[in-house]
């Protein structure tokens, strides 16, 4: 069962499967969710990653729990 980011569907990049639990997940652009936040939230771009990476990606709820992607700069 794929979990979803609540809030964040504006910035869904794709999915994956996982073959370690056999379960599909969702990806999310860890950028535009930061964008999400600051844009919907008024938070500051610092503030915004702080509250993705505490309350986010730092957050597992079972083998559906969401990916988040960064975009590798060149």
């Amino acid at each position: 069962m794929m979990l979803k980011a609540d809030g964040f569907e504006a910035a869904t990049v794709g999915k994956v499967y996982d073959l370690a639990t056999s379960s599909e997940r969702l990806v999310y652009s860890f950028e535009q969710c930061v964008d999400i936040l600051v844009k919907r939230d008024g938070m500051t771009s610092d503030e915004a990653i702080e509250y993705m990476e505490f309350n986010v990606t730092g957050a597992y709820v079972g083998d559906g729990t969401p990916l988040f992607m960064y975009e590798l700069i060149d």
